[in-house]
């Protein structure tokens, strides 16, 4: 064959690359507005869905509504950034020494033996209120535990009203902070509404005091005023409060070693820097931790970059079957909940195949961590029984106490408008 021949055979190939181009670059083009358009739509039906269209119409929103709004985020929105703020919310209380040196004295968090079931317990408690229904059983179980396990400590004066309000305040404020920051796009004012008015409700059912805010006493009209009010004391709380301190370090060493815990141990200095990249020079300088270093921090920067625009104009929006949910909807026929995944220590998952042998058992296999089964009954693969989470020692107590909150809660937290 001539190479003519050869030029010849190749012309209708080359013919049709040429005539798929314009096609190929229409694609390119029109597939950022597609999956914009795609990505809103969400947005737009919530809207549309419930009707605040002003400010004063908010003021009526219930905390049912709040509840299914705040849900969509933490489920199908924005499910990665939501639950990191809520465990970055809890790891920024260890700035405050009267936290800190607390929980030293308890031993859960600085003895690793324990703390990384203290770290799962606190998680299931926050997600029972989080994912469950206001009005549900489940969500009342979780707020009336988690009061009985505070309850020795705040009688006695160990856990003061101001690191009571000053927690629940990073809870409602850290992923409004961390969407805002992160996310592909900002939360909408209707949004920030629900969260507001949510853990206001949340902060009722713990018997939280709202007596150091400007409304506490007179009332708040809405969900916004609360977090703004909320916002500016907690801003005013550290500027007096988060100051250095030996066990704010200690208590953000065992923390960190749960957050890097899935990491191999050749990059846990990378993990330690990016959860430095995460602080506020306040924190920062409350923990004893080093600034990051400017390659770690010009590289998250464009990782973090890089994923927002990805997932703003190339990305199409979760799907509802693929929603985040990290624990059983029903209990076993034991009444036990379990959870569906892990990152730290496998604490109340239940050793199906799928969780010994899927790929993300043989992603902890090859790390050297313990898959859930593991170790006889170390880990809880029974599941949980909420009225039992917490500390060993608190196994099996409170039952009196508990049954007391929630006839209190069944009477009030109806998923009513906690502001009328």
């Amino acid at each position: 064959m001539n190479h003519t021949d050869t030029w010849a055979s190749s012309l209708p190939t080359g013919s049709m690359t040429v005539q798929l181009l314009p096609y190929a670059v229409g694609l390119l083009v029109a597939w950022p507005a597609v999956t914009t358009t795609l990505r809103f739509q969400r947005l737009r039906k919530l809207h549309k869905q419930y009707d605040y269209p002003t400010r004063e119409s908010m003021s009526k929103m219930t905390d049912e509504e709040a509840f299914q709004i705040q849900k969509q985020l933490a489920q199908l929105e924005f499910p990665l950034i939501f639950i990191k703020s809520l465990q970055f919310a809890l790891f920024r209380t260890y700035g405050i020494p009267s936290i800190s040196h607390l929980l030293a004295k308890t031993t859960q968090f600085s003895n690793p033996e324990t703390s990384f079931k203290r770290y799962t317990d606190t998680s299931v408690l926050v997600q029972e209120w989080v994912g469950n229904d206001p009005a549900s059983t489940r969500a009342h179980l979780g707020l009336a535990r988690t009061r009985y396990l505070h309850s020795g400590y705040r009688a006695s004066g160990k856990i003061l009203d101001d690191d009571m309000l000053y927690t629940l305040a990073l809870f409602a404020l850290q992923p409004i902070r961390f969407i805002d920051l992160y996310e592909w796009r900002k939360l909408s004012e209707l949004e920030r509404c629900a969260i507001g008015t949510f853990w206001k409700s949340v902060g009722d059912a713990l018997d939280v005091s709202y007596e150091k805010l400007p409304s506490g006493k007179t009332g708040f009209r809405d969900g916004i005023q609360w977090l703004e009010e909320i916002d500016a004391w907690s801003e005013e709380y550290e500027a007096r409060c988060m100051v250095p301190d030996d066990k704010n370090r200690e208590m953000a060493d065992q923390t960190t070693a749960v957050l890097v815990y899935m990491l191999p141990k050749m990059l846990h200095p990378v993990g330690l820097q990016a959860v430095s990249f995460m602080m506020d020079d306040r924190l920062r300088k409350a923990m004893l931790y080093d600034p990051p270093s400017a390659v770690c921090t010009a590289l998250l920067s464009v990782i973090l970059t890089g994923r927002k625009l990805f997932l703003r104009y190339l990305c199409l929006p979760r799907p509802y079957f693929l929603r985040s949910i990290s624990f059983t909807d029903k209990p076993d026929q034991n009444g036990r909940f379990f959870l569906t995944q892990w990152d730290a220590a496998p604490y109340y998952v239940k050793p199906t195949f799928w969780n010994r042998w899927g790929p993300m058992a043989w992603l902890t296999w090859a790390l050297g961590r313990p898959v859930p089964g593991d170790e006889g009954d170390k880990y809880y693969p029974a599941g949980y029984s909420v009225p039992d989470v917490g500390p060993k020692y608190f196994e099996g107590k409170g039952r009196k106490q508990l049954d007391e909150t929630l006839s209190e809660l069944k009477g009030y937290r109806t998923g009513k408008c906690p502001f009328h």
